[in-house]
């Protein structure tokens, strides 16, 4: 985060998954909702992984991974920073 408040690019990124999912306090929500706002080059990230999970919302139950295989991908997704910490 910058000295006067904003949100950097990797930072952002890095916490996307989360603002997204609505798993943040109400004042990083906002920082964040201002930086995707504001940021030509974040956008697009934005916009990809909102319709990801849009899609994955729309995926009927019958048709979903196995629970093993949801654990190793998101175990994949924090290593590789996309990811908040395990719950």
């Amino acid at each position: 985060m910058h000295k006067d408040g904003k949100v950097e690019c990797a930072a952002a990124m890095r916490q996307l998954w989360d603002f997204l999912d609505e798993e943040m306090g109400p004042d990083k929500m906002a920082q964040m909702k201002a930086h995707i706002e504001e940021c030509k080059r974040c956008v697009p990230h934005y916009d990809w992984e909102k319709a990801f999970l849009e899609a994955i919302a729309h995926v009927k139950p019958d048709n979903c991974a196995p629970s093993r295989l949801k654990e190793k991908l998101e175990q994949r997704l924090r290593e590789a920073g996309f990811m908040g910490s395990a719950r």
